[in-house]
């Protein structure tokens, strides 16, 4: 039998993804008041702007005193689509004093302070959902957190920034350049004005934060996470990656070491194989690659941004937050740490690809490959192209086969390593940056998923 009292809800921001959550309560309300056993009743929007015009939001429910609101302590749901890390923390927090629930979509502050979160929402005996804050609709936290919570990830593995992935693919469809691919994600309203939290990788290492800390059962935060952005990467990148039988995408990678005492997170660009299910991941999508030891490799696919989207996935926590209202339980608390540490990022091992400007005469190749060898970095294959005038031929060496060039002008080596820690490969690379011979490192890029 329904319960008549409605469950009352606050919306904190009516943005793109606020606008949505209201006009999906209101005009779905008989369908998600018989979901949870009760209707929802949209108690007040807090907003910077009340004169703004929002279609469908009614205007009696605006108002600017966001902490009013949320102290009213009637309030069973809280839903904050505001972003940034205070005021929010501070409302969230708040919220949790005067006994409502939490349902956000704030990566940013999840990934800096969602164990504190979760330690106050328990403190108060409510719930944190946050399934929106990595990856949009795509339902991720929840079967990391509930449905894999008896087996043991071992590695996350995944595109989690559409903007990001819309411009790799650009690059490598068209062979267009990095400003290229920008401009056409711009126009087409994937990129923000600035795009430095997407293609700088902090969009993306928030999200890796929080998907290492809840895979793990270990806190993580946004510091933990090695992060190098996209704008090194070159059309010759992209180009390169094909004659490997490889695309180049921007990954966040969350791993358990081999021995099971540490982890590690991280984000950039590396090169992955054709076969391997996320090369297929096309424009502006999100991807995720989970591999546990009991389920084996589990794939999550869809659309990871925009309003509607986003809107869906708080939805789906709005509803799991008034059910467990109604039911007097909680049901989002975290896992008891581990506490395992989150290890530097030098002792992460992989395979690296090394696109070298070299001097072309005899003994280049010699050298280079002495360098590798004194760090313990073993080469896998090596291909060398001269850059003469007329001399357009290019050879495929493998290591110790001692191919030489005649002498004069520049050539091009590309090395790419077996696996090594990123340490000793960033060792390589400064001792190979003071050969006479080498004349610069073009680009370095890591191949994953292999």
């Amino acid at each position: 039998m329904m319960r008549t009292r409605p469950l009352k809800v606050a919306l904190l921001g009516c943005g793109v993804v606020g606008s949505e959550v209201t006009r999906i309560i209101t005009t779905q309300a008989d369908d998600l008041a018989a979901r949870i056993g009760a209707p929802i009743e949209l108690a007040g929007i807090a907003v910077r702007r009340p004169n703004k015009v929002r279609e469908g939001v009614p205007s009696e429910l605006l108002t600017t005193d966001a902490t009013e609101l949320v102290k009213r302590g009637d309030l069973d749901v809280v839903v904050e689509v505001i972003g940034g890390i205070e005021p929010v923390r501070t409302l969230i927090t708040t919220a949790f004093e005067h006994g409502a629930s939490v349902v956000s979509a704030n990566k940013a502050l999840l990934a800096a302070d969602g164990a504190s979160l979760h330690a106050k929402a328990v403190e108060h005996g409510v719930d944190l959902y946050y399934e929106a804050a990595v990856a949009g609709a795509i339902p991720l936290i929840r079967p990391l957190r509930e449905s894999l919570a008896g087996d043991k990830v071992n590695r996350v593995l995944g595109i989690v920034n559409g903007t990001t992935n819309f411009m790799l693919d650009k690059m490598d469809s068209t062979g267009a350049g990095y400003s290229e691919a920008l401009d056409e994600a711009t126009a087409l309203g994937y990129a923000e004005a600035d795009p430095t939290a997407d293609v700088e990788g902090f969009d993306a290492a928030a999200k890796a934060a929080i998907l290492a800390g809840i895979a793990f059962h270990t806190r993580v935060t946004i510091d933990d996470v090695h992060r190098e952005g996209l704008t090194e990467v070159t059309a010759a990148d992209i180009a390169s990656a094909k004659k490997m039988g490889c695309t180049v995408k921007m990954l966040a990678i969350c791993e358990r070491s081999a021995d099971g005492r540490s982890v590690t997170a991280r984000v950039h660009p590396a090169m992955i194989p054709l076969s391997h299910p996320l090369a297929s991941v096309r424009e502006a999508y999100n991807a995720v690659f989970v591999e546990a030891e009991a389920a084996g490799r589990l794939m999550f696919y869809g659309p990871g941004a925009g309003g509607a989207p986003t809107a869906s996935a708080v939805l789906g926590d709005l509803v799991a937050a008034c059910r467990n209202k109604l039911a007097a339980t909680t049901g989002a608390g975290e896992s008891a740490y581990t506490q395992l540490p989150v290890s530097p990022m030098g002792d992460v091992v992989t395979r690296y690809h090394i696109s070298l400007d070299v001097a072309d005469k005899p003994g280049v190749l010699a050298q280079v490959a002495t360098v590798f060898a004194e760090h313990d970095v073993s080469i896998d294959t090596v291909r060398q192209q001269g850059r003469n005038q007329g001399s357009g031929d290019e050879a495929a060496f493998e290591q110790g086969s001692g191919g030489q060039r005649r002498e004069g002008g520049e050539a091009s080596l590309v090395v790419v390593t077996h696996r090594a820690p990123d340490a000793a490969l960033s060792a390589t690379v400064s001792s190979l940056r003071k050969l006479d011979t080498v004349r610069g490192v073009a680009s370095i890029m890591r191949v994953e998923g292999e």
